[in-house]
């Protein structure tokens, strides 16, 4: 397993715990492979002090422990080697600075991405939108672009703000199929910004097992011990790989999309029957790097016949990150008189104004969501042993990629 997903791993959590101090009973989602690797672009155009602190927040480790992306990534992509290093390599050389982050790794990931089959939509989409007047460095222009896919747009935030504004929400829409329509209100964007980066992400995939429309009932969603909603709850009865935390009583169960190239990883606590309210909280403290692998890990859970029940859920998840990454230890690229992004642009004023992620996840009977793919119909043996996986109380999920092992998405479900 790379190093790419354990350093994307590691910072979700660290991203998660910060999003999830204030909000005991919100829902939460957002995608730190998405988030990772706006910050690689925008470590592109970094150097010194402040280059470092990205590699500190994304945990980069030194050159000398860093693995490849592992040889699973290589030959998953065999036909793409070719032309990456006959076309690409000359560039792209001058694009691994002196730092620690492998750009090339992310770009390799990315590869991989875009090219999961029919049966899912991924859209992936950075830009860089700077304050007309800035000249921007040449190199980091064609970096950009080559490895990320980013076109850094030139706007006028002091003398158009609000048109700006407009600018950049239609062009997230047009990103994200219509999905997420208004990632900037009126306000959010201050007239003395001068560099915005902007992180979206949209996903659309099917079950390899699709929950029958017709199985789906109205039951309750404990919030809390006292309280409860009317969901649209999901049922099917199949053969998933299931597992147990011991230490907390939870459940941890796998999904597969499509091909099982990703999979929905859900962690259910033991049910607040018994006035084990602080189960969520249990998972949450003993969330480590080490133990998520462990629990998720394919040795740790047996297939079995399992009977789900899932609500229906529409999340999005909406966040100004400056102040959370400051905290992190990113400070430097926030403050006039330290940042350093002399890469970017030989302007010795340019710092980073905001930096924005928006998700949307929806999940449904045909997958998350609405996806038209056509799963054969498979008759299974009934065991005599049959689990229950009883989604009907706040749960953590992630949605892995399961070939280089990166949390693509991680959200947590108080309230559908």
């Amino acid at each position: 397993m790379g190093s790419i997903s354990r350093q994307v791993t590691e910072f979700c959590l660290d991203l998660y715990n910060k999003l999830n101090r204030n909000a005991e009973d919100t829902n939460i989602i957002f995608s730190p492979m998405s988030i990772s690797v706006a910050l690689a672009l925008v470590h592109l155009g970094a150097k010194n002090n402040t280059a470092a602190q990205i590699e500190k927040v994304l945990h980069v480790r030194k050159a000398a422990e860093r693995m490849s992306l592992g040889s699973d990534l290589e030959s998953a992509a065999p036909e793409m080697e070719p032309e990456r290093s006959q076309e690409r390599q000359p560039s792209l050389s001058q694009c691994n600075k002196d730092g620690d982050l492998n750009h090339e790794a992310f770009q390799a990931l990315l590869l991989q991405l875009q090219n999961l089959g029919e049966r899912y939509v991924l859209t992936l989409a950075n830009n860089l939108f700077i304050q007309q007047g800035f000249e921007l460095q040449q190199q980091f222009l064609m970096c950009a672009k080559e490895l990320y896919g980013a076109m850094l747009q030139t706007v006028d935030f002091h003398g158009a703000v609000e048109a700006t504004r407009i600018k950049i929400n239609s062009w997230v829409e047009s990103e994200t199929q219509g999905k997420i329509k208004e990632l900037f209100a009126p306000g959010m964007i201050n007239a003395r910004a001068l560099l915005v980066l902007v992180n979206v992400i949209y996903f659309k995939a099917s079950w390899e097992h699709k929950f029958e429309e017709q199985k789906t009932v109205q039951r309750d969603f404990k919030l809390n011990e006292n309280e409860k909603k009317p969901v649209q709850m999901m049922y099917q009865k199949g053969t998933f790989k299931l597992g147990y935390i011991e230490e907390t009583g939870a459940q941890v169960l796998e999904l597969p999309y499509a091909q099982k190239s990703l999979s929905m990883i859900i962690l259910l606590p033991g049910d607040m029957t018994d006035g084990s309210t602080s189960g969520l909280e249990q998972i949450e403290r003993t969330m480590t790097y080490e133990n998520l692998m462990l629990w998720a890990s394919s040795e740790h859970m047996f297939e079995t016949t399992v009977e789900v029940y899932l609500p229906q859920f529409k999340l999005e998840g909406t966040f100004n990150l400056n102040e959370v990454l400051q905290e992190m230890g990113m400070t430097d690229i926030f403050t006039e008189s330290k940042a350093d992004l002399s890469a970017m642009s030989f302007a010795k004023s340019l710092l980073l104004s905001n930096v924005v992620h928006k998700t949307y996840v929806e999940v449904n009977e045909e997958g998350t969501v609405a996806a038209a793919g056509t799963g054969a119909v498979i008759v299974r043996r009934s065991l005599p042993l049959t689990e229950v996986f009883m989604a009907d109380h706040p749960f953590l999920f992630f949605i892995r990629h399961n070939l280089t092992n990166t949390i693509l998405f991680f959200g947590k479900l108080c309230s559908p």
